[in-house]
């Protein structure tokens, strides 16, 4: 194919795809942008995103009345297998079983059928004509099978609400991103879903595979992909930045000297510094509740990340972003968020200042470090007559009426004694 102006190539599940078949179609135009949209990134990918070599934006807020998967992960148990389909008629759902070997997938499902003779089974691989798999799915979709039992060609790209238990045999040969894609094929809707991962019960399992299914098992919350991703980055390393490798190469460097390391070099290139930004402290000690109530924003990781960038906010523009993103994904702010906003603005007229400590003392507001000159004491003397210095504390005290909020009388005070240029 060619191009007239190819300016921006969108990957979709960019973990189906390997080095060689994304460099060939970026060879199309050079320069040309690169979005890659994925659930869980390849490990080389991620790195270059935490490297900086890439840039990266996650979507973490569910779908509307969606449930987490309830996963269990064990040896095979065919009573378990049988009381999960059971328990799926009863409700009238549908089941994925994934058996991935073409060779053995009928006799899988004799075995199936000897366990619930009720159940209607339907059979989907990648070796069937494209007419017969097209019409299985058809009459799966209109509810004419209750057990699709299919290798992983399932694993991403549908999208079957009615379908919520799966069950996965020798999920131990799976990886990561592969699991997490087929447990993604259930629990579309708002029906409770479950997902079963087996392995042999007489099979020892490799670390590797140890360590998957146990990363699997314990990320079950919504959108906890780049999560998993991560523990899959710690499993395998990080791949060649530069070559076609996509995993490994990392375990004699060390994960955090490697990524500082490359960090070095990607800010060389750009001719600007390493970020070695840290959060700068302001001591603020007033009466107030401020905080994220677990009723506005209930996801705790999401809590952690909302505080971590409105910890990071150094400007009002940027507090004013934070709030306007608050209340875009969880609504009107309550009165508690609305206080921690307040404080942040607060903060920042402090480091604007060069202020690192805000506190009460009784009817008293201590600030410091405080150095005024000549003028500003002026100033201080026609605000706030009782005001005092004191030199060897480097520190200011001013008083408050008795009944005066401090949070409201310090965000007043404070530019108007240090006005803004």
């Amino acid at each position: 194919m060619r191009f007239a102006n190819l300016g921006l190539l969108v990957v979709d599940e960019e973990q189906r795809f390997g080095v060689k078949a994304k460099d060939r179609i970026k060879e199309l135009k050079v320069g040309v942008d690169v979005l890659t949209l994925t659930a869980t990134p390849i490990p080389r990918t991620l790195e270059m995103t935490l490297t900086g070599v890439r840039e990266v934006s996650n979507i973490r807020t569910p779908p509307e009345d969606r449930h987490p998967i309830l996963t269990y992960v064990g040896p095979l148990d065919r009573q378990a297998v049988s009381a999960a389909i059971r328990r799926e008629l009863l409700r009238e759902g549908q089941v994925f079983y994934v058996h991935n070997r073409i060779q053995s997938i009928d006799r899988a499902v004799a075995q199936l059928q000897e366990l619930v003779p009720d159940a209607r089974f339907a059979v989907a691989h990648g070796r069937l004509s494209e007419g017969r798999l097209e019409q299985v799915m058809l009459d799966f979709w209109n509810r004419e099978y209750d057990v699709l039992v299919a290798t992983t060609i399932i694993e991403s790209g549908l999208d079957l609400p009615q379908v919520n238990t799966l069950m996965v045999e020798r999920a131990d040969l799976l990886g990561l991103a592969q699991l997490y894609q087929l447990r993604g094929r259930v629990g579309r809707g708002t029906q409770r879903a479950y997902a079963y991962l087996f392995h042999p019960e007489e099979q020892s399992l490799s670390e590797g595979a140890y360590r998957r299914l146990e990363a699997i098992g314990e990320f079950t919350d919504l959108g906890s992909g780049f999560r998993l991703a991560m523990r899959d980055l710690e499993i395998r390393g990080a791949g060649s930045v530069l070559g076609e490798v996509q995993s490994g190469h990392i375990s004699a460097v060390g994960f955090d000297l490697y990524v500082e390391l490359v960090s070095e070099a990607v800010a060389e290139l750009k001719g600007t510094q390493v970020d070695t930004k840290k959060v700068k402290e302001v001591r603020i000690d007033l009466p107030l509740d401020a905080h994220l109530p677990e009723g506005y924003v209930h996801d705790q990781q999401a809590r952690l990340e909302a505080y971590r960038r409105l910890a990071l906010a150094e400007t009002h523009p940027q507090v004013d972003d934070v709030a306007a993103e608050w209340e875009d994904r969880y609504g009107p702010l309550p009165a508690q968020a609305a206080g921690l906003l307040t404080t942040a603005r607060l903060r920042v007229e402090a480091l604007r200042i060069g202020l690192t400590e805000i506190v009460k003392l009784r009817n008293e507001l201590r600030m410091a470090p405080v150095n005024l000159t000549q003028s500003e004491e002026v100033r201080l003397q026609r605000l706030a007559p009782r005001a005092t210095l004191k030199a060897s504390e480097g520190a200011m005290f001013v008083p408050m009426e008795f009944d005066e909020d401090p949070v409201v009388f310090a965000v007043d005070f404070l530019p108007r004694m240090w006005p803004r240029r």
